[in-house]
């Protein structure tokens, strides 16, 4: 892509991004759109951000006004997304207990796989709150159990990846894994306040704790229980030999926050971690680490799904231990997309027990956010649609019905028409005189200074859709002429508009034999994956991997590849 170009594409998605926060657009906004609609800039990334820091800043130096002018008067097409409102105008009601400028939120994946529509919720709504409230997000990778939510070492950057596509850009990153030193710091010093302590009882600690009792360890002195748990970090103990518990109530009505466990022995040398190895055999679980966490890196609000409510009482109970003030919990209900897995588990069995089945994690079957960009759907429509929802406390359902409403409406605004014919028929031309004639045929009805022109002469032939011919019928080729069809040949009658318009005939999409290009169509239909073959015009070549296009009378498809010059396209949606 030429630097002119370049630049033309970060000064609008720096308009549009400041013009829909209200003046202020940032960099990593800037760049995941740019990154996220042209993704075969990403080798160029360092390079680009420099670039877009500067357009950044003189776009961030604009009145708004004159945001809005440029915008509107340079680039239509991104001047419809609504400006950035005040609070509660976006479907999402005000934080308790918020104040302006120092809101911290986070999205904490666990990096077992690629994320879905479902946890791109609370990766958008935290985003969204954060610039919202002018404060921060903070992304957390979640992966403190190598042994049965085994960290996938690609699975960090796929994420990062699948968050600035879908427009979500962060202030701050952490890593569990490398923060394995101050997991031990909050354990020892729970242990010295009296509130953790070491159960060495093996198994039987459950049992005991399943009848309401305890492992005589929980009366031990606080000291000597620190030399229990140095023991646990120095591989003195097995797994399931030794853990360190939260003291709650040994008779809690709920079994699960009797004395719950707090740090857990973890055999690395059978179950390593893809980014530190052997190095630890004691893991903090989903709990503990999170409420250090959550304190250390002074988030003040928590949203997350309802699942998590029993882990809000555990979580509570480290607070309480360490004398901190707890942030503000915030639950909403299950999000699931009509027709599409979602759970990270079937996609990964799916892939493990049928290879060679699906095309991989972003298979456009599949509910992940890479399949659903891999389909053609844009991360705007998933955004609007997951904004609509809100953080209402209810499960939800998307329709796909909805989600493809939204996306066409989106793509419908900047996608070019393509000729398509599916099952064709070759038909020979004959024109009135004789002579050629040129169709010039606008790629998009509201951008009619971009065309292509195809030259048809009396012998040539075209290709046509069986459905579209019937013996006698006449019809109109589309930006061309009015013809007859009769006996595999095609003969121009009236070649006007107006004629078309009065007699009421059908237009209907051709392609030029000789002139073809040959198409596979990928219909993703739930688990099945048909494929349809034809031909397009020769436009089509003219466009890449990942052009989002709409084939004519068709449907909305996405490049997906180019082999031996077949472009293979899968269906988005009509």
């Amino acid at each position: 892509m030429a630097s002119g170009d370049l630049e033309r594409l970060l000064l609008g998605y720096a308009l549009r991004d400041a013009v829909k926060h209200g003046g202020r657009a940032s960099v990593g906004s800037v760049m995941s759109m740019l990154l996220g609609d042209h993704p075969g800039l990403r080798s160029r990334a360092r390079e680009i951000a420099s670039l877009a820091r500067g357009i950044v800043e003189r776009v961030n130096s604009m009145p708004l006004d004159k945001q809005r002018r440029l915008l509107s008067e340079q680039y239509p097409e991104l001047a419809r997304f609504e400006e950035k409102r005040e609070e509660g105008e976006r479907g999402l009601p005000p934080l308790p207990g918020a104040e302006r400028g120092k809101v911290k939120l986070r999205f904490a994946p666990n990096p077992d796989f690629v994320i879905h529509i479902g946890n791109a919720r609370p990766a958008i709504v935290n985003y969204e709150y954060s610039r919202m409230y002018r404060g921060k997000m903070v992304l957390r990778f979640e992966d403190t159990d190598p042994r049965t939510k085994t960290p996938l070492k690609e699975a960090y950057e796929l994420i990062r990846q699948d968050l600035r596509w879908l427009g979500v850009s962060w202030d701050e990153e952490y890593i569990q894994s490398l923060r394995m030193e101050v997991f031990y710091g909050v354990a020892r010093r729970a242990i010295e306040r009296g509130c953790a302590y070491v159960d060495n009882c093996g198994r039987e600690g459950k049992e005991f704790l399943s009848r309401g009792e305890y492992c005589p360890t929980r009366d031990l002195s606080p000291e000597e229980n620190l030399e229990l748990f140095e023991k646990m970090l120095e591989g003195e103990f097995y797994e399931e030999e030794a853990v360190v518990r939260m003291k709650t109530d040994p008779r809690h009505p709920n079994p699960s926050l009797r004395d719950w466990v707090a740090m857990r022995i973890i055999d690395t040398e059978k179950h390593p971690h893809p980014l530190v190895g052997s190095k630890y055999v004691v893991w903090p679980t989903y709990n503990f680490a999170v409420s250090v966490d959550d304190h250390m890196m002074g988030i003040t609000h928590v949203l997350r799904g309802k699942e998590h409510q029993l882990n809000t009482e555990k979580q509570l109970a480290v607070y309480k231990c360490m004398g901190w003030r707890p942030p503000f919990f915030i639950h909403f209900g299950r999000l699931k997309l009509e027709g599409f897995i979602l759970s990270k588990s079937k996609i990964r069995k799916l892939l493990e027990e049928r290879p060679g089945e699906f095309m991989g994690y972003d298979d456009p079957r599949f509910g992940t956010i890479a399949g659903l960009r891999r389909r053609g759907i844009l991360s705007e429509a998933i955004r609007q649609i997951i904004l609509e929802v809100g953080v209402k406390p209810t499960d939800a359902t998307i329709s796909w019905a909805n989600l493809a409403a939204v996306n066409r409406k989106l793509l419908d605004e900047r996608a070019d028409r393509i000729m398509y014919v599916e099952d064709p028929v070759e038909m020979e031309v004959e024109l009135v005189h004789g002579e050629c004639k040129t169709a010039e045929i606008p790629f998009h009805p509201s951008r009619p200074d971009r065309k292509r022109s195809i030259t048809v002469c009396t012998g040539d032939r075209l290709l046509l859709s069986r459905e579209d011919v019937v013996e006698g019928r006449q019809l109109r080729l589309m930006g061309f002429s009015n013809f007859t069809a009769s006996h595999g040949v095609l003969r121009e009658v009236d070649p006007s508009l107006e004629y078309a318009r009065k007699m009421r005939l059908p237009i209907v999409q051709w392609v030029k034999r000789g002139e073809e290009t040959s198409v596979e169509v990928l219909e993703p239909v739930e688990l099945e994956l048909k494929k349809h073959r034809g031909y397009a015009e020769e436009a089509l070549r003219s466009y890449s991997v990942d052009s989002r296009l709409q084939f004519v009378r068709y449907g909305f498809v996405r490049v997906d590849s180019v082999d031996d010059g077949v472009y293979k396209v899968i269906y988005t949606h009509r």
